[in-house]
């Protein structure tokens, strides 16, 4: 059995192996801390399950999983994150994840999550599986970030950490003028006016974490 860990943080990977290794004997683990990497392992071959961080260096992780399910649609991704469930987990779902985990999960849900995952199934918890039956049936959420693509999404929680525009095109390799667009949409979107306004809005929707 073959593993992809792709996390920024090597005491994470670390953890990871070490989980996969006790409970999946005999597996083999590849380890990479960049999303331009894991895709190029993508290419070159085939892996079981990769387990992949949102928070990456070089691309957003929603853009990986899209760009891994693109290559080889079959490959189970189950994303481990940091970023709470209300924040990514429905998003991840539906472009294709098998599962979505915060990194406080206990080694035995991530255990048990890859179990499933193995078996042709996705783990997601109460919560989430209430929002995917909710969607299913054609049910609007009542959330206006919701509305927002994954990209924006992304802005928008750089804007309420109080980053300026050319910090936040410097960290995802974009053009101030392309922030200062994504910043237009959002605030359209969510039927704001300001600056302070979204960061109030971050802040309310506990979107900084």
């Amino acid at each position: 059995m073959k593993f992809l860990i792709v996390d920024d943080h090597a005491i994470v990977r670390r953890g990871i192996k070490e989980i996969l290794e006790q409970d999946f004997p005999g597996s083999s683990v590849v380890e990479v801390k960049s999303g331009s990497e894991a895709c190029l392992l993508i290419d070159q071959g085939e892996y079981e399950i990769v387990i992949l961080d949102i928070n990456l260096p070089d691309k957003n992780g929603m853009d990986v999983l899209k760009e891994i399910k693109l290559k080889r649609a079959s490959v189970p991704v189950i994303i481990l994150s940091l970023y709470s469930e209300e924040q990514y987990a429905l998003r991840a779902i539906k472009a294709g994840a098998s599962s979505y985990l915060t990194k406080e999960s206990a080694p035995e849900e991530l255990v048990r999550a890859i179990q499933k995952v193995l078996q042709g199934g996705k783990y997601v918890s109460a919560s989430v599986g209430e929002k995917l039956a909710d969607n299913l049936a054609g049910e609007v959420s009542d959330t206006p970030h919701d509305r927002l693509s994954d990209r924006e999404l992304e802005v928008l929680r750089l804007i309420g950490k109080g980053m300026q525009a050319g910090e936040i095109a410097e960290q995802l390799c974009l053009s101030v003028k392309t922030i200062s667009t994504y910043r237009a949409r959002i605030l359209e979107k969510l039927n704001l006016r300001t600056t302070p306004e979204l960061i109030r809005y971050v802040i309310d929707h506990h979107l900084e974490k």
